[in-house]
């Protein structure tokens, strides 16, 4: 079972361009030439300090990504232009 630390995914989103935006949860937005193109949430109960396989994988499905993509993302192997350039392929930029 694949587990991160949230606070540890929530400071790499912000590492990489998302933009905290606190409502009812902790959302990291990502905006590129001030356009949406991804959102992702993480609840703000303290209760969830680690971010388990079920909840990385729908964070990935709202940035687009794979859930090996987003490992790969919020661990740093993947930088915020190779982040852009694999929206730009899924035509989510145009």
């Amino acid at each position: 079972m694949t587990t991160r630390k949230r606070k540890n995914v929530e400071a790499s989103l912000l590492r990489k361009g998302f933009v905290l935006d606190e409502t009812d949860h902790r959302c990291y937005i990502f905006k590129v030439e001030n356009r949406v193109v991804a959102m992702t949430k993480v609840s703000r109960d303290t209760q969830y300090k680690d971010l388990h396989s079920d909840l990385i994988a729908k964070m990935a499905r709202q940035c687009s990504l794979t859930k090996y993509q987003f490992l790969e993302l919020v661990d740093c192997s993947m930088s915020k232009d190779d982040y852009k350039e694999h929206l730009r392929k899924q035509k989510l930029l145009e």
